[in-house]
């Protein structure tokens, strides 16, 4: 009788991401063994195995990967405001350490790490950014782009001590099963309601959750040990995906589009408003960074050695509306 395979264990499971991990195997028969810290919604009538974890507990890391040659590690706080650094890095920095820590003492098989395009250098920002791009380091960015980067590093250092580990970065994402929901997804919902008194100049790479995914389970067959996979997907301005959502539901697009210096020194207000109405800030000093910045993403490694194929924007936005719609919050 020939044994069952291992389960895959994945952190970060309820997030927008492993929620669709999530749905994507047992999709395909495996039922997931997945470390949830609190939020169970992503997960209600899936067939998987919870485990109640911490990435900053070693011992829940210990319970969770045993038994196992396959770990998604998703877990992080991403963040684009400046005082909740120490929150981030512990999360980001020493839970990730911890993973890598867990891995080898299991001796699971393979490690697959979600990165972010955050944590690559932003220099020279108009060059186009592909897997040669140095990790950020002294320059001027955001803390969390900092912690994904030293994120990076802690893996890397576990590839030198035998970890075999493959790094994805996507860019910025969307897509259905966004329970949060994301920042991303905060941002198709204020583009809907009309929330926002004007648009920003400049944008993001949009990239389908659901083909983070497909890299995703690609990199755990045919990624190679200690590279770095860029997932990209389609880079639209704030007006262009203003445009997008108008298009897909009648729902008439603002028409300003601010210069940068406008939403920059409106960032003090921004944020007194945000806890005066207990509600995560929209515009920060990392979202307008974020928005100059990653502006040429290449994913040529990705859709060589994983087959990465973005779907198109529109079909992505379209999705992620309608189900926003389903949840009722449209």
């Amino acid at each position: 009788m020939v044994p069952p395979l291992p389960q895959p264990v994945i952190t970060g499971a309820s997030g927008h991401i492993g929620a669709n991990l999530v749905r994507a195997l047992v999709a395909r028969g495996i039922r997931p063994r997945v470390l949830v810290h609190h939020d169970r919604r992503a997960l209600e009538g899936l067939d998987v195995e919870v485990i109640a974890g911490d990435v900053l507990d070693p011992a829940s890391l210990a319970a969770a990967f045993g038994a196992t040659d396959l770990v998604y590690h998703l877990a992080a706080r991403i963040s684009i405001v400046e005082h909740d650094e120490a929150q981030t890095r512990a999360v980001n920095v020493d839970g990730t350490r911890n993973v890598v820590e867990a891995c080898l003492h299991a001796k699971v098989r393979r490690l697959i790490h979600f990165s972010s395009i955050h944590a690559l250098s932003t220099q020279p920002v108009d060059a186009p950014v592909d897997e040669t791009r140095t990790l950020t380091e002294h320059e001027p960015v955001p803390h969390y782009d900092r912690s994904k980067a030293d994120g990076e590093r802690e893996v890397l250092t576990g590839v030198a001590r035998g970890l075999d580990a493959v790094i994805l970065n996507p860019t910025a994402v969307i897509g259905p099963h966004d329970h949060g929901p994301s920042y991303m997804g905060e941002v198709l919902l204020d583009l809907f309601h009309r929330r926002l008194p004007g648009l920003v100049v400049g944008g993001f790479d949009w990239v389908d959750a659901r083909d983070v995914v497909a890299g995703a389970l690609a990199a755990a067959q045919r990624g190679r040990c200690g590279e770095r996979y860029l997932l990209s997907g389609h880079r639209a301005t704030m007006h262009e995906l203003a445009q997008l959502v108008e298009e897909l539901t009648g729902r008439r697009a603002r028409r300003m589009v601010a210069p940068m210096w406008l939403p920059r020194s409106s960032v003090p207000f921004a944020a007194a408003f945000a806890r005066l109405a207990r509600k995560r800030p929209r515009l920060t000093s990392a979202s307008l960074h974020a928005l100059r910045n990653h502006k040429h993403v290449v994913s040529a490694r990705a859709a060589s050695e994983l087959g990465h194929a973005p779907r198109p924007l529109r079909e992505s936005v379209a999705d992620t509306l309608d189900w926003f719609r389903s949840a009722g919050q449209l």
